[in-house]
């Protein structure tokens, strides 16, 4: 199986959009006993009431600003689901990057349906069977990524311009 890419129509123009809209933060979390910065910065949207909890941490959504809400629509259009919820992530440079995870949290309903707009990044991913791919996510890529699949955004040493990803996802 291969993650297949769909491509966001304007993705300049909602990322010009977007960006002056977005409450950024920068969170720590809890690793290996230890609290360290997350190397990257962070927003949620949603519906309002929902909580997503990961790495000891509650996100509360308050609401869709409008932008956002039609970002949203248009994503469900593409790909076939409504989601609830989205967790943005900002990657200021080459630096700033994700480790190994699965999106296999209890609270989740469905895959992740991951928006990448700005800088072109490789994206790592294992399949089921353990062997690992990698693929580049361009400026207005769309691709859903299993629930069950483990996936990194590495720290690269290229010169690298902002990326802000948008995983949109269906919380219970």
């Amino acid at each position: 199986p291969e993650l297949q890419i769909q491509w966001l129509v304007d993705a300049d123009q909602w990322l010009r959009i977007l960006a002056p809209q977005v409450r950024w933060h920068t969170e720590t979390l809890m690793l290996f006993g230890r609290q360290q910065l997350v190397p990257r910065q962070v927003a949620w949207y949603g519906d309002s009431g929902l909580c997503y909890r990961y790495s000891g941490t509650d996100h509360r959504a308050t609401g869709w600003p409008t932008d956002l809400a039609q970002l949203r629509d248009t994503i469900a259009q593409m790909s076939g689901v409504q989601h609830n919820f989205v967790l943005l992530n900002r990657y200021r440079d080459g630096n700033d990057s994700m480790g190994w995870h699965a999106d296999d949290e209890p609270a989740l309903l469905g895959d992740v349906c991951s928006l990448s707009l700005g800088a072109e990044r490789r994206f790592l991913y294992q399949l089921p069977s353990g062997e690992h791919r990698k693929i580049q996510l361009g400026h207005g890529s769309v691709v859903t990524i299993p629930r069950c699949w483990r996936h990194c955004l590495p720290k690269t040493r290229e010169p690298t311009a902002e990326r802000v990803n948008l995983s949109f996802r269906c919380l219970r």
